[in-house]
């Protein structure tokens, strides 16, 4: 299965008993869960991103343990051997944050459904209501987390680190201009980091971009996809937009889970902010 799949390729694999599909929509101010009781692509599942955390952590977004995260997926009916297809209907393309997590956790099949749910329904194609039957599944953690950076690491790339580091917000609240919306929580962005906004990965309709049009994205934030690179954001959820894009062109980037709410939270870490184009 590719990483990317079509409304067409969903809906001739439906019924398949080893599909899993997963609705992974999270958007502040919104009811997702209600949203897909009330309509959701036939057979799929709700994940509940914003449960999905580090509830220990004061940080709003932290990865999970891999036992929180092995519970959950076996308690919707996922397991070893299935092919999972995300989708979601957030601004945030959230369903990226779930394809990210499965994989570090050890799902290996596991695909991005391209347009989502508004493809989907705009296709005129069946959706259902309610909560289906979880489905018995035995879930095998098999945790690597090589594709994770903490604050630590983030600071020692400081000084003359190879990763290039890649802000997924917007140009706004990479620069500065905006503040960030976290109480306590400066303007700005890492020290020599680049920025590249998530929605510069889509096209008007909603879909992916690819090929040249998608390294053409990269490009345009003078990116190297040649060398590392680790995506941050405002707390680790459109950073893994990023890591999909990157994956999408053969390069697997790594995340800064703690992203600007831990950086730019953290009274002794340095800010930038930027005026005609250069970090000050």
């Amino acid at each position: 299965m590719d990483a990317l799949v079509s409304t067409e390729w969903l809906a001739n694999e439906l019924g398949a008993p080893d599909l899993r599909i997963v609705d992974a929509t999270y958007a502040e101010g919104r009811d997702a869960a209600a949203e897909y009781s009330a309509a959701h692509i036939p057979g799929a599942v709700f994940l509940n991103l914003a449960a999905l955390r580090d509830t220990a952590s004061d940080l709003p977004n932290m990865l999970p343990s891999a036992e929180k995260f092995g519970a959950l997926m076996q308690a919707l009916g996922i397991g070893d051997g299935d092919r999972i297809v995300i989708y979601d209907t957030s601004p945030w393309h959230t369903s990226a944050r779930a394809w990210f997590m499965l994989r570090l956790f050890g799902a290996r099949d596991v695909a991005i459904l391209d347009g989502g749910l508004a493809k989907w329904r705009a296709e005129s194609r069946d959706v259902e209501a309610g909560i289906p039957a979880p489905r018995a599944a035995r879930f095998t953690v098999t945790e690597d987390r090589s594709g994770v950076r903490s604050l630590g690491q983030i600071r020692a790339n400081l000084d003359g680190g190879g990763d290039q580091i890649l802000d997924a917000r917007s140009a706004a609240r990479f620069t500065g201009a905006e503040g960030d919306p976290r109480p306590g929580t400066a303007a700005g962005h890492i020290p020599g980091s680049a920025n590249l906004p998530q929605t510069a990965l889509f096209n008007a309709d909603g879909s992916w971009k690819t090929g040249d049009a998608l390294r053409a994205a990269f490009d345009s934030a003078g990116v190297d996809l040649g060398k590392p690179i680790v995506t941050t954001c405002g707390s680790g959820i459109t950073a893994a937009v990023l890591v999909f894009g990157a994956h999408l062109l053969g390069h697997d980037a790594a995340l800064y889970d703690g992203s600007w709410s831990e950086w730019g939270g953290d009274p002794t870490t340095p800010k930038a902010v930027s005026r005609d184009g250069g970090d000050q």
